[in-house]
């Protein structure tokens, strides 16, 4: 088969038809994908900065999750210590009820009257105190009952927060950072150190409680941080790489009013070369 000539005319106009379609693949892309970047081969420089940013970003996403999970831990521990220290605030009245009644039975020198009823209604509440400590747990940790946590902040794992439990079951012998002994109604003396007991236990509650609400706050702030800059993040990656919508609309139509011309054109000068024929 001999090959086809073509007239320098119609090949100029086949030329520029490949380019406007190339031109429209891509702009079609773009308004497909919402990227002007979707490769390496769009722009090399754009891309990689872009998912170097974003793979930043979805590291931190992580880092995120382990602070929302170590603020339901907090979260979880400061419930606790605010029902152990009801629990504490209704012994004291208790032990302060067996000594107003052992100093009105003798001046001090004898138990109360109903001394077994208070001590039992006493020490269920002691129990309750260390039930609280054990169940204060949350996804296995516990920061009432040794438990401890490391929360990462940065994706390196440069920058942590060390948080460090206590152990508040004082029905355990001689393991409770606490001291609570059973109850001892015995005397207004016995009464009396166990009502500097809970009030010392009491203290400490209240100091552990506000070491649990610094470390929350720290977590909380962190968090927020943390959401903003990545968001901060994913914003920069998509001015790499995201295409203006408008811009490629507007591409998109004059390369389509370019398509026709050129379909035109081409026809034009294909009927140029068909009018040699009537010369036959």
């Amino acid at each position: 088969m001999s090959n086809v000539t073509l007239t320098a005319a119609l090949r100029n106009n086949l030329l520029s038809l490949q380019n406007v379609q190339r031109n429209l693949d891509v702009t079609q892309g773009r308004l497909a994908t919402g990227k002007k970047v979707n490769s390496a081969l769009d722009n090399a420089g754009n891309f990689f900065a872009s998912q170097s940013v974003n793979f930043r970003a979805n590291d931190l996403n992580g880092r995120l999750d382990g602070i929302g999970q170590a603020i339901q831990t907090l979260k979880a521990a400061d419930n606790g210590i605010t029902s152990m220290t009801s629990t504490l605030e209704q012994m004291r009245a208790i032990a302060q009820e067996a000594l107003d009644q052992a100093n009105a039975a003798g001046g001090g020198t004898f138990g109360p009257q109903d001394q077994a009823s208070l001590e039992g209604n006493y020490d269920e509440l002691r129990q309750q105190f260390s039930n609280y400590a054990n169940d204060a747990g949350y996804r296995g940790t516990n920061l009432l009952f040794n438990g401890s946590i490391t929360v990462v902040f940065n994706e390196d794992g440069s920058d942590t927060l060390a948080i460090t439990g206590v152990d508040y079951d004082v029905a355990a012998a001689g393991t409770s950072d606490l001291t609570i002994s059973a109850a001892d109604f015995q005397t207004a003396g016995s009464i009396q150190t166990q009502i500097a007991q809970l009030d010392t236990a009491i203290t400490d509650l209240r100091a552990q409680a506000r070491t649990f609400g610094t470390n929350l706050t720290t977590l909380q702030t962190r968090e927020d941080f943390t959401r903003n800059l990545i968001n901060t993040l994913k914003e920069g990656s998509d001015k790499l790489t995201l295409a203006d919508q408008n811009e490629e609309g507007a591409k998109l139509l004059s390369l389509q009013t370019a398509q026709s011309l050129g379909v035109t054109s081409l026809s034009l000068a294909s009927q140029a070369q068909q009018s040699i024929l009537r010369l036959f």
